[in-house]
């Protein structure tokens, strides 16, 4: 009797001394780096996966060696119960207790998407079409429908969008991204009308969004933007016609082929600016701040006309009169012709 109460109490005193042993392991395994994770990983987690399904994916991959125990850590924290569906870094140095929290965290990786200054509707949504991170919504919409869709019905959709770089999860829609770069380019527009210049001879916020389009088009140089606005609203104040080809390759639409010839100048098209009065229907690309600003303020000037000078910047020629511009055309088509 005395014999088996011996045993009993040794079997208790081992089994004791075991559960500490193996209590001390796992907080050894959950506070040091996990040896399995060698490289950075960008790991998706589904919504809905339970606890032991994670570390049991985690095992396979090969990036949690002791899953149960893993398992096990997270049940005793109630973390089980706080998993954040999304796409997580993994980077070597993490510790079991860190790649849990990190789990529960929501701290996914950020994607981005960046909308280009001067690009157009078409070419803007078949950027979006080839973003892989993005959920896509809108392939099977026409431009109608997705005006629609982003509550503005009977808008057109060129320039209703504000440029700029969007940070998102994966599994983002391509309409989520357009709903904030439309209510971007709203809240953009209207600030810069509530600061317009008090001559402006622009009727609507829209006739400016319009105005900053072409502008947009016909220059990549910050400094040139109010000078060349200056030069459409004095057009403008005249009544003279724009004539700027920007608007007239935009009318041409898929049968533009990258040369602007004499005949497209007098092809009539609701945006051919040579053969029609005034602003185009619609804004012909995406806008940036420093168009948006120069067609609100545009600079006081007398001059009339402008011309590429065919310089490495991109710069242009302002003038006065007809007969200064067709002599400066003249003077940078054989500068250009003799490079």
């Amino acid at each position: 009797m005395r014999k088996a109460l011996y045993l009993v109490v040794a079997f208790g005193v081992l089994l004791v001394i075991a559960v500490i042993a193996s209590g001390a392991y796992a907080q050894r395994w959950l506070n040091e780096s996990l040896p399995t994770l060698q490289d950075p990983v960008a790991y998706e987690l589904p919504k809905g996966k339970s606890m032991r399904a994670l570390a049991q994916d985690l095992a396979a991959r090969g990036i949690v060696d002791r899953p149960r125990v893993w398992e096990l850590w997270a049940r005793y924290t109630g973390d089980a119960n706080k998993l954040r569906a999304g796409e997580y870094a993994l980077t070597p140095g993490l510790t079991p207790v860190q790649l849990l929290k990190l789990f529960t965290s929501g701290e996914v990786i950020l994607h981005s998407v960046t909308l280009i200054e001067g690009t157009n509707i078409r070419d803007l949504r078949a950027m979006l079409a080839r973003n892989t991170s993005l959920r896509s919504l809108t392939a099977g919409m026409s431009n109608e429908e997705l005006m629609a869709a982003l509550g503005e019905i009977n808008l057109h959709p060129e320039g209703q969008f504000f440029p700029d770089t969007y940070r998102f999860p994966r599994g983002t829609s391509d309409l989520d991204i357009l709903k904030i770069a439309h209510r971007r380019l709203q809240t953009e527009l209207t600030a810069r009308w509530q600061q317009r210049a008090s001559d402006l001879p622009l009727a609507s916020p829209y006739e400016a969004l319009i105005l900053a389009s072409i502008v947009e088009k016909e220059t990549a140089l910050d400094r040139e933007r109010p000078l060349i606005a200056g030069v459409f609203a004095q057009r403008l104040r005249r009544g003279m016609r724009l004539q700027t080809d920007p608007t007239v390759i935009y009318g041409l639409q898929e049968a533009y082929d990258g040369n602007i010839r004499r005949a497209d100048l007098t092809r009539d098209t609701p945006y051919n600016t040579y053969t029609r009065a005034g602003l185009p229907p619609t804004p012909i690309a995406m806008v940036g701040a420093a168009s948006l600003d120069a067609a609100v303020r545009p600079e006081s000037t007398d001059a009339l006309f402008f011309v590429a000078t065919g310089e490495p910047d991109g710069s242009h020629y302002f003038s006065r009169t007809n007969d200064e511009h067709q002599a400066a055309v003249q003077r940078y088509l054989r500068k250009l012709r003799s490079r």
